[in-house]
């Protein structure tokens, strides 16, 4: 009798993953179609609602409830989880995303929903410095504008092979700490920026080409949202 049970409960969960598959290769075409046209948190809620519906829908057959009805479910919750990715995180990377274009700076979001930036040697430092060049100001100037109060910045410096470790650590470092105190001098709090000096041992590309060596002077500046205060 238990078996039989036991093989009743598989037929449902298998049915439920089957129905519910359908609902989100479905809503998978959707998403695929609008792909251009949806903002980073519109296809992180699309693609959370999927993963719910199909995390509801097995758990609803499986515990003797509706398939249907838990596959809604889950997909609300899926939504709120794949939405994490706020609207004004969002705003703000479009807005990094204008004040960068032609630069070079990549701006991406992260798989841990941190707004990514990387800047290049062209835009940051020249060789051996730590002076802000003048095509940075631009954009660590928007990043200072109108920042929300629970975003925290984590800038990242990191330099090329060239020269020894104890050139390059400090180095890294203090091209970190030159944009922490350029978005100081902009209103932005020093307890709300955290830096760090990589040197030469997080490379991108390879040490051996000029054009390797260029695209590993760099800086990484990461906002992320941290959970609202009281």
């Amino acid at each position: 009798m238990a078996t039989l049970s036991s093989s009743s409960a598989s037929f449902r969960a298998s049915s439920a993953v089957r129905r519910a598959g359908v609902a989100t290769l479905a809503a998978s075409l959707v998403l695929a179609a609008g792909c251009s046209s949806m903002s980073e948190r519109e296809r992180g809620t699309a693609q959370g609602a999927g993963v719910g519906a199909v995390a509801g829908a097995v758990l609803g057959s499986v515990t003797g409830g509706h398939a249907g009805r838990g596959a809604v479910i889950g997909g609300a919750l899926g939504a709120v989880a794949g939405n994490l990715w706020s609207k004004r995180m969002e705003e703000k990377r479009e807005a990094l995303a204008r004040a960068s274009q032609g630069t070079g700076v990549e701006v991406q979001r992260t798989a841990d929903n941190r707004l990514k930036l990387n800047v290049p040697s062209d835009v940051s430092f020249d060789t051996g410095r730590a002076d802000i060049k003048p095509q940075m100001r631009p954009v660590l100037d928007e990043i200072g504008r109108n920042l929300d109060p629970n975003v925290r910045v984590t800038i990242v410096g990191h330099t090329d092979s060239t020269g020894s470790d104890a050139i390059n650590d400090p180095l890294s470092r203090e091209r970190a700490e030159s944009v922490r105190d350029y978005l100081s001098s902009r209103g932005l709090a020093p307890s709300r920026v955290t830096v760090a000096g990589r040197g030469s041992h997080e490379p991108v590309a390879s040490n051996d080409t000029e054009a390797g060596r260029a695209a590993n002077r760099r800086v990484e500046i990461f906002l992320s949202e941290a959970a609202p205060q009281g």
